[in-house]
């Protein structure tokens, strides 16, 4: 459905870079709702997910500061992240061996097990998505990276 019908606009947008800015926040916060209703059932936010899938793909343990700025959102409080994923037994929190001040967050096994279930039910997700072809889809996310220059 077109951005004017979504939101009932009447008349036309004062330009085309006007209507992109508009479909832009819409689809952004379509997308983050969708988010929210996905990762519910998992008792997780789409903040927590990522720092979950952040300390999978490093591998090893690693700081709170080395987490924020991997994060999508970058605004993101991680400490205050990483202790609600600590109470619910997804991460460990202990002191950087290289430097005592810093803190290193390790995932756990209940984590590790959490993400392939989500891995499988994100596949099924995505399919929402499948509107776009392939090629418009990486062409979509090279416009994003244009835009964003």
């Amino acid at each position: 459905m077109k951005i004017e019908d979504e939101i009932n606009q009447t008349k036309p947008f004062g330009s085309c870079y006007q209507k992109v800015v508009v479909n832009f926040i819409y689809t952004s916060n379509w997308l983050t709702a969708s988010q929210k209703e996905f990762f519910k059932p998992f008792g997780l936010t789409s903040k927590q997910y990522n720092i979950l899938r952040i300390l999978r793909g490093a591998g090893k343990p690693i700081s709170t500061s080395v987490i924020r700025e991997r994060m999508l959102d970058r605004m993101s409080d991680v400490s205050r992240i990483v202790d609600r994923l600590e109470k619910k037994a997804l991460v460990i929190k202990d002191s950087c061996s290289a430097d005592q001040r810093k803190i290193d967050v390790i995932l756990t096994k209940k984590a590790l097990e959490l993400l392939k279930l989500i891995d499988i039910e994100m596949a099924t997700w995505e399919n929402d998505f499948t509107n776009l072809t392939d090629k418009e889809a990486i062409q979509l996310s090279d416009l994003l990276d244009k835009m964003r220059k």
